[in-house]
């Protein structure tokens, strides 16, 4: 993430990666690549039928029945979301903030993208009205809104939108006559699953929405990309898979035959994964909500984390603070607290906020520990806050809040 003028390099290459959770690779996980290491096959673009069909029954399990005809899998999330949006056409709405790799996408193709402000309580999704007016204005001026980016865990702000919130979301896209792209990689990465309802746009407008799902997000390591994306079972969903397969042919963009067995039992959630998994989100729970009690104790601001291993500050409340260290917007404020806590804290002008607004994203695998060791033994302690080097972490992190007081 560091600006290295000499190098010529530009906004996406030293772009913040996905908050990643900090642990150990699951062993089980570990076996499965390794028996796959032998294959000297590629996989098929698209993938093959085991990940398929393992995505199929993944989608079951959470009440979206899917037949492997409608499925397609990549090389993590961006490849299949570049194939799928070069496949499609048109310009794109998404909202403010947004995951900082989706404008790139959008851009890279040549396409506008155009931002909607989110709702006050949750991020994620676009305020209804605001998306309405936005598409009527975007037309009016001449140009082409087609999709709609949204996400039902949200990166960057952690938040998952209510019920309410997102099928008015789904309303406005539909009448609009969007096709909605649902990101679900975080899906799974909630804290609390039995006190928070997770429910996805596929099952409000199932002909007009495809869900795209990283595994990185729960269930595979980061360096072993792969990601699945479910169309619609329509004709035009037909039309549209057999386009994005096109573009990732033409791309070369194929799940490496080991990590595509990887990714097929990652799929079924066998105990050890599920557990995994569980455990994950469990802890990334724990620690954002003492985070988030500490950015409120400075003086800060943020929404309660509900999913994912990050949470979204906003310091306004700390301007004048900030200013005395010569931090006036979010970008300075990424280079100014980053070295200070010792792991990035990309701004909020990543996510497509604004420049001025003085938020960033702090994520919580950091917070975990600075060794395997140490995250390892978060994982399993009974509790994660009282082991000296997470609450020296979050000692930390207050001390340099509440110095800006």
């Amino acid at each position: 993430m560091q600006r290295t003028a000499a190098e010529g390099r530009g906004p996406v290459r030293y772009g913040p990666p996905a908050p990643q959770p900090g642990l150990p690779v699951l062993p089980e996980l570990i076996s499965v690549l390794a028996a796959g290491a032998g294959r000297s096959a590629a996989e098929p673009a698209g993938g093959g039928e085991p990940v398929r069909e393992a995505a199929c029954r993944h989608w079951g399990r959470r009440g979206l029945d899917t037949s492997p005809a409608s499925v397609a899998a990549g090389p993590g999330a961006p490849a299949l979301l570049l194939a799928l949006l070069g496949a499609y056409g048109g310009d794109v709405l998404l909202p403010r903030p947004c995951p900082a790799w989706w404008t790139p996408q959008v851009r890279l193709l040549g396409r506008r993208a155009y931002h909607v402000p989110t709702p006050a309580e949750c991020g994620g999704v676009p305020d209804p009205y605001a998306l309405l007016e936005t598409v009527r204005r975007v037309r009016a001026e001449g140009g082409d809104p087609r999709v709609l980016l949204l996400s039902v865990a949200d990166d960057p702000t952690a938040t998952v939108p209510p019920p309410e919130q997102l099928r008015e979301a789904c309303e406005a896209a539909g009448s609009a006559g969007l096709f909605v792209v649902s990101d679900e990689t975080w899906r799974d990465t909630v804290h609390r699953p039995h006190d928070t309802l997770v429910l996805s746009p596929a099952e409000m407008l199932p002909d007009e929405v495809a869900v795209l799902v990283d595994l990185s997000g729960a269930l595979l390591p980061a360096g072993w990309p792969a990601a699945v994306v479910r169309f619609p079972d329509t004709a035009r969903g037909t039309w549209l898979r057999a386009r994005t397969l096109d573009v990732l042919t033409a791309t070369g963009a194929m799940v490496a035959g080991p990590v595509a067995a990887a990714a097929a039992h990652a799929l079924d959630e066998p105990d050890a994964v599920a557990a995994r998994a569980c455990a994950a989100a469990s802890l990334h729970g724990v620690v954002a909500a003492a985070a988030h009690h500490v950015l409120l104790a400075a003086g800060a601001m943020a929404l309660p984390p509900q999913a994912g291993r990050h949470l979204y500050a906003d310091l306004s409340p700390l301007r004048a603070g900030l200013a005395r260290h010569g931090v006036g917007d979010a970008m300075e404020l990424e280079d100014w607290l980053g070295p200070r806590l010792g792991a990035p804290t990309p701004g909020g002008q990543r996510f497509a906020d604004e420049l001025g607004a003085l938020r960033v994203r702090l994520s919580t695998g950091p917070l975990l520990g600075a060794t395997p060791q140490e995250r390892l033994a978060a994982l399993t302690a009974r509790d994660p806050l009282a082991l000296p080097h997470v609450r020296g972490a979050l000692e930390h992190l207050g001390s340099i809040l509440t110095g800006l007081a």
